[in-house]
This record gives C-alpha cells, sequence and structure tokens, in this order.
C-alpha cells in the first residue's frame, strides 16, 4: 500500500500549477479582447492613412471615414463586452 501511494503523485507533486476554469476563462476572454482591440486600432489606422492619402477622391474619403467609424463602433463594443463580461465573471 505504501508504494501505490508514492505512485500517486498530483500535479503539484511534479510542479505543474493547477488552473481553475475561472481562471482560464479570463485568460482566454483577456486575449480574445486584446487582439480585437489591436486589429480595430489597425483598421483605424490603415484607414487613416487612406483619408489622408485619398487626394479627394470622394469614394475614398467617404470609404476611410466608414471603416474609422465602423472600427471606433467596435472599440466601443469591445470595451462593453469586457466590462459586462467582468461584471458577470465577478458575481459567480
Amino acid at each position: 500500500m505504501n508504494i501505490l501511494n508514492r505512485l500517486a503523485l498530483t500535479a503539484n507533486d511534479v510542479g505543474i500549477p493547477e488552473v481553475s476554469s475561472e481562471h482560464l476563462i479570463n485568460n482566454i476572454l483577456n486575449l480574445v479582447y486584446f487582439i480585437a482591440g489591436i486589429i480595430a486600432v489597425i483598421i483605424i489606422v490603415i484607414a487613416g492613412l487612406t483619408f489622408v492619402t485619398s487626394a479627394g477622391d470622394a469614394a475614398r474619403v467617404k470609404k476611410a471615414r466608414t471603416a474609422i467609424i465602423d472600427a471606433s463602433v467596435g472599440l466601443v463594443v469591445i470595451m462593453a463586452a469586457f466590462t459586462i463580461t467582468y461584471f458577470v465573471i465577478g458575481r459567480f
């Protein structure tokens, strides 16, 4: 019986940290929000460059303006989702 107890190792015995499901969900959500925010900022920068280099072309100006507005709305949605999910996760 003593030999069997020695063979039954846990994750902590070998140095592997235990990760709770709440911690894992938080990490995944942080990664998703971070990537979405980076993409939105990149779109805003590219649309800004398009706007500046449009040389008066009305179609390019309209396309750039629409992209900037859409990406800005996306950032607001990302921030709202971040706030709501952490409010809900904090309650449970």
